[in-house]
């Protein structure tokens, strides 16, 4: 009777049998991905399918899928290149992929298609984060390799065109694995000190290859980011990158970024100066006449050429003036002492003093004016007022 053998000595040993297969190592396949999973590890799982719907799991570990050019997606067509093997404890045969590429486009143009729709989608774009370039700068940032055409096209043109403008050069790879990082330290680095009115980046020509390391995304983001207006001057006329897409302005090339930032030549400056100082002079001439035209009027005035007539013609004016106001006021007076006399007679006239004083007399009980008999009893005290004094009385009867 044949040994019974677990489940796990049975995958074990079909493993084996698989990974010893020289058939079944560094195996390419080409198939459409689905069940796409992109863990948070770095890790990507999926199943790779073709038209005859047969599938096969696959999985690329986090430490091959961070060299990835660009994002996988279901649907999406590939070519991986891997090794078969065993999961045992699902007893599942699956390809560990080392390699993966787009099936009928470069890696390198799907990943910068992607990464130019994300950053789009964004906003890195946008015209409204777009800087204006200054018209003069002091200092101008070059940022390219310190070797090649196009870091002496930038200073010979600069040279030629801006000898006033100081080139503040940051020499870095343009080139190669280390170029992105290079170049986004480089940003990072002018932003932070300001030591810059505006920065120059960019390489000469050179196949997409060449000119990768301007479509990072984290030297996308570091233009961005940048206070500082950047002018992209990366290959050729034809040529795009992400950094032309993120940067204030594009120029077609190194030397055509290099006449952006300095669109005025010495002689177009000093031409332009003759000018200001020309419309300046003739500004200040017409000025002159103008004050010069007032003065005269001014002077002219008789106030200014005999300001004694002024003052005595102020004093008649002022004496006659007061002439009519003491009139004014002795004819109110005398006015108002005649209605003064006029309403004093009336007054008399209606006086209690003088009715008094034709031998009438009146009562008064505790202050009142007694109107009636009635109104003083028997005993009460009252006052009889003539017209000098008055006497007081004790009511004895009344008739």
């Amino acid at each position: 009777m044949s040994s019974i053998l677990s489940v796990s000595q049975l995958n074990r040993y079909v493993k084996s049998v698989i990974e010893s297969d020289d058939k079944l190592s560094d195996v390419y396949l080409r198939g459409e991905i689905s069940n796409l999973t992109l863990h948070s590890s770095g890790h990507i799982y999926f199943s790779l399918k073709d038209n005859e719907q047969c599938m096969i799991k696959a999985v690329m570990f986090a430490g091959k899928a961070r060299f990835l050019r660009f994002r996988p997606v279901n649907g999406m067509k590939v070519v991986i290149r891997g090794n078969v093997t065993l999961y045992e404890k699902a007893g599942t045969y699956q390809i560990i992929a080392e390699e993966m590429v787009p099936d009928g486009a470069g890696a390198l143009n799907m990943a910068y298609e992607q990464l130019k729709a994300k950053l789009e989608k964004e906003g890195l774009f946008d015209s409204e984060h777009k800087k204006p370039l200054p018209t003069f700068p002091k200092r101008i940032g070059v940022i390219t390799s310190p070797t090649g055409a196009a870091v002496q096209d930038i200073f010979r043109i600069l040279k030629r065109r801006y000898p006033i403008g100081e080139i503040i050069f940051c020499p870095v790879l343009v080139q190669g694995e280390n170029a992105a990082e290079d170049l986004t330290k480089a940003v990072r680095g002018f932003n932070k000190s300001k030591c810059a009115d505006l920065i120059i980046i960019g390489r000469g020509g050179g196949s997409i290859e060449d000119l990768w390391a301007f479509n990072d995304e984290s030297l996308a983001r570091a233009i961005y980011e940048c206070e500082i207006p950047i002018v992209s001057a990366v290959g050729h006329e034809t040529d795009f990158t992400i950094c032309d897409f993120v940067a204030d302005v594009r120029a077609s090339t190194p030397s055509a970024g290099a006449e952006l930032v300095s669109p005025v030549t010495v002689d177009n400056m000093l031409i332009q100066t003759e000018n200001i100082i020309n419309k300046m002079t003739v500004t200040v001439k017409k000025r002159l006449d103008n004050e010069f035209q007032r003065y005269e009027r001014i002077s002219n005035v008789k106030v200014l050429s005999n300001p004694e007539d002024i003052i005595n013609n102020r004093a008649m004016k002022l004496d006659i003036l007061k002439t009519k106001l003491k009139s004014a006021y002795t004819e109110k007076v005398s006015d108002e002492k005649a209605k003064f006399a006029e309403l004093t007679a009336k007054l008399d006239t209606l006086s209690p003093l003088k009715i008094l004083s034709r031998g009438y007399a009146v009562a008064k009980k505790d202050g009142e004016i007694l109107k009636s008999k009635e109104q003083a009893d028997i005993n009460d005290n009252i006052e009889i007022v003539f017209s000098d004094g008055s006497i007081e009385c004790t009511v004895t009867g009344r008739k």
